[in-house]
């Protein structure tokens, strides 16, 4: 079985924009926990005063699998290991596993440590003898490993060497830079593991060649049994190993029992969860995990899968949390409107010629600008027109929008909506930040009353894309809106030449969706 080592903590806070405060941090723990990853690295407790009071507060979780390890560095040059405050620092925070790396590459070690080679591995030896002493479990993480290797094959040797004969549980080869191909980490790990019997090998890549989950998984297969990855291979610069890919990839492609399947079928959610947590919205084409992984568009596709999923499907989605769907647009054949349709609870699979109509109203809608992709509320809507089972919750007589811009600079919005619901006409104004704000606000107090679970729709999101620029202030307004009512989420689409007119049509598509899907405890 090969051991999973998450650095997300760590090292994929070093991903540009990425901060984690600690609270933050000790809930990705507990979700890598129940995905059943082994070791959870909480940070570099001699960096920062954050990590010292994660590994603090990490005292108190009831992990079922996972151990926090805390990383750092060998010695200092010239430092016994007993003397050194870095590897003191490992020992009090009272990890039961420690990571630290050290210099394999001989040109780093002269030029960048202004150290001898002797020295270096000295470095090596003791610290992590020392840490060994201390009763820990101690990873060594051979930098620039495979630089190193290439440069000087000998003497990388001799820092791995050096490392497991001074008791490393484990010597990590790091493609620091990320720029080994696959080829040449399979080629390396079979040569390290033949130089090194009985040594137990892991694999550290980064992404900066496009191949870190491939180096990973062919470092795996030539000998490694200890991986390291980040939670959606988040990193400095491209990234680290995506240890979700990675996971699946073990499981579902090697054989391999990292974690149970049901664990595996956390992979998709908790995926979400550090990156929400992270505040980084999640990739929608990630492997695996991302919400269009599984998502078939063509005509074609979306018909073959039906009939056979294998055929455009190279696992079961829902063997890591994750769903096959149907993306209806004008590539979209019969076959696949039906089967969106039916996502949607609308059985059209007896009607052809109704789904004749609508596939062509979807391709001309599309022409002008729509897009459906993102906006299954706006089909469904548009679905239960064409079928006559429509029944508006409000009809609008007029909206207008002011916006004034005071001698002060504040500018301020105005909206008033002209209703009629439940037989009675409604005349509600109300002020925003912006004329959706306003249109929103005004609309809520006219038809509030007779529609008490509007009050749990908010608008999470709004985008406005400019689809002809070459007509400048004339130019066509894609407006896409995403709404959520505390258990789902939906988007909406709205498109005209007047952004206010395509904002209106997205904001009553995404009202009326949540009215009619109200959530259970409405």
């Amino acid at each position: 079985m090969v051991t999973l080592y998450d650095t997300t903590l760590r090292d994929g806070t070093q991903r540009e924009g990425m901060s984690l405060s600690v609270d933050d941090k000790l809930r990705i723990a507990a979700r890598l926990d129940d995905l059943g990853v082994h070791y959870i690295e909480g940070g570099f407790p001699g960096s920062n005063p954050k990590d010292i009071e994660f590994f603090e507060r990490a005292k108190s979780l009831s992990l079922a699998t996972a151990k926090i390890s805390a990383f750092g560095t060998t010695c200092r040059k010239g430092v016994a290991a007993s003397e050194d405050e870095g590897l003191r620092t490992l020992l009090d925070t009272g990890c039961e596993a420690l990571c630290i790396f050290g210099k394999s590459w001989d040109v780093h070690v002269t030029d960048a440590l202004h150290a001898t080679l002797d020295e270096n591995l000295r470095m090596v030896r003791d610290s992590v003898a020392h840490l060994k002493a201390g009763g820990r479990t101690v990873f060594f993480d051979a930098e620039h490993f495979f630089d190193g290797y290439a440069a000087n094959a000998g003497y990388a040797l001799s820092v791995c060497r050096a490392a497991a004969e001074a008791g490393a549980d484990a010597v990590v080869l790091c493609d620091t830079n990320g720029g080994t191909l696959p080829q040449a980490v399979a080629r390396v790990v079979r040569e390290v593991a033949g130089a090194l019997p009985g040594v137990t090998l892991g694999i550290h890549a980064h992404n900066d060649g496009a191949c870190a989950v491939a180096n990973s998984l062919v470092a795996i297969d030539a000998g490694c049994t200890h991986v390291q990855g980040t939670a959606n291979g988040y990193g400095e610069r491209a990234g680290n190993a995506d240890l979700m890919a990675i996971i699946a990839g073990l499981v579902l492609k090697m054989g391999d029992d990292c974690v149970s399947a049901d664990q595996l079928r956390l992979l998709t959610e908790v995926s979400h969860f550090i990156a929400e947590t992270a505040n980084i919205a999640p990739n929608p084409h990630q492997p695996y995990v991302g919400a269009s992984a599984f998502a078939h568009k063509g005509g074609v596709h979306a018909s073959a899968a039906a009939r056979l999923p294998e055929a455009y499907e190279h696992i079961d989605p829902a063997r890591v949390g994750n769903l096959a769907r149907v993306v209806v647009s004008e590539l979209a054949g019969r076959a696949s409107l039906t089967m969106k349709a039916a996502e949607l609870g609308i059985d059209l699979a007896g009607d052809q010629a109704t789904v004749a109509r609508v596939l062509d109203g979807i391709k001309d809608l599309e022409h002008k600008g729509y897009s459906f992709e993102t906006a299954d509320a706006s089909l469904e809507v548009m679905l239960k027109k064409e079928l006559g089972t429509y029944e508006p919750f409000f009809t609008l007589e007029s909206f207008r929008c002011l916006m004034e811009k005071r001698e002060d600079g504040k500018v301020t919005t105005e909206a008033t909506v002209k209703i009629h619901v439940g037989g009675k006409r409604f005349i509600a104004t109300a002020e925003g930040n912006g004329p959706v704000n306003a249109l929103d606000g005004a609309l809520r107090i006219a038809i509030g009353k007779f529609y008490p679970a509007l009050s749990a729709i908010e608008l999470s999101d709004f985008k406005v894309r400019v689809l002809d620029e070459s007509k400048g202030t004339g130019a066509v307004t894609r407006v896409l809106i995403e709404s959520e009512d505390g258990e789902k989420s939906w988007g909406t689409v709205g498109v005209s030449e007047n952004i206010i007119e395509a904002s209106w049509e997205a904001l009553v598509d995404s009202i009326e969706f949540g009215l009619s899907h109200p959530r259970a405890e409405s």
